[in-house]
């Protein structure tokens, strides 16, 4: 696999996408009704240009995409994505910041980590604060979606 490294240690309780359940039959299965995706990063063209690829996968609905810190949290905290997608570097250096205070909020969504270009000691960092993935923004649209759909289930 290239392109994207998968964090596979154990995550919270509080992220396992509360708002995605839509039906529990006994004990052993729980459905998702499409996976609800916010987008984090400082440049519009970018998050438009991922949102329109994103939007293509059927199960995928991207409820938000903001770079200001503020209405970041804010939309995060209102519209409850169940999928973050954060480009942690940052003009402001806030990045691993916004992860973390997302990683701490209530019933917080999973954190995906997408970036242009990868450092090892970001993407230690970013895993210990709690995203789930740490993948490259030049990632296939399909391996992209594939990712996602993994981290919703993960």
């Amino acid at each position: 696999m290239t392109g994207y490294k998968i964090h596979q240690e154990g995550y919270h309780l509080s992220s396992l996408g509360c708002r995605s359940i839509l039906a529990i039959e006994g004990w052993s299965e729980i459905r998702l009704s499409g996976t609800r995706l916010y987008i984090i990063d400082e440049h519009v063209t970018v998050r438009s240009a991922l949102a329109e690829r994103l939007e293509q996968a059927a199960n995928l609905h991207v409820v938000g995409h903001a770079g200001d810190v503020e209405e970041v949290m804010r939309d995060v905290g209102e519209l409850q994505p169940d999928i973050v997608l954060l480009e942690v570097k940052r003009k402001d250096g806030m990045g691993l910041e916004i992860l973390r205070s997302i990683v701490a909020m209530d019933c917080s969504p999973r954190l995906a980590v997408l970036t242009s270009y990868p450092t090892k000691w970001e993407e230690d960092a970013a895993l210990r604060a709690g995203a789930v993935c740490y993948m490259m923004k030049d990632i296939d649209s399909e391996e992209l979606i594939r990712m996602i759909e993994w981290c919703a289930k993960k």
